[in-house]
């Protein structure tokens, strides 16, 4: 099933403003503020962020649960780090932040799991150009 967003920017960069729209129920507003100086509202690094964090948790709970290990939870952080590259806009890293509540599963077997949902979740899969995916995997106390 093919997934659709759109997005509309009016004025120029500087102080033009844009929407989005992801799916049925996701909105927001964007500027250039928001995108590239820590200013309020949202950004197309967030939207990425969240898609892979959601992809690589589903992903991973499928593979804990086909290796007899079904989650309680999967929860994932992601952070999209954009930075100049020879003056361009860039994406340069992302940091996934996972943590599991999975009974009866030691965390050295969560950490390999979690290795293969960062390989093989098809948001990471298309991420594949950005130059450094970090992760960080641990089972909840």
């Amino acid at each position: 099933m093919p997934a659709k967003g759109s997005a509309e920017w009016t004025g120029d960069v500087p102080t033009g403003t844009g929407t989005f729209i992801a799916g049925d129920t996701i909105s927001g507003g964007y500027t250039y503020k928001s995108r590239f100086e820590d200013g309020p509202g949202s950004n197309p690094e967030q939207l990425i962020a969240a898609a892979h964090a959601a992809c690589f948790s589903m992903a991973l709970s499928n593979i804990l649960a086909q290796a007899g290990s079904p989650p309680g939870s999967v929860l994932t952080d992601a952070t999209v780090t954009l930075r100049q590259v020879d003056g361009v806009p860039t994406i340069t890293k992302i940091d996934l932040v996972t943590v599991g509540k999975v009974p009866g599963l030691d965390e050295p077997a969560f950490v390999e799991h979690a290795k293969t949902a960062k390989a093989g979740c098809p948001v990471s899969r298309a991420l594949a150009g950005v130059p450094e995916i970090t992760l960080k995997a641990s089972l909840a106390p």
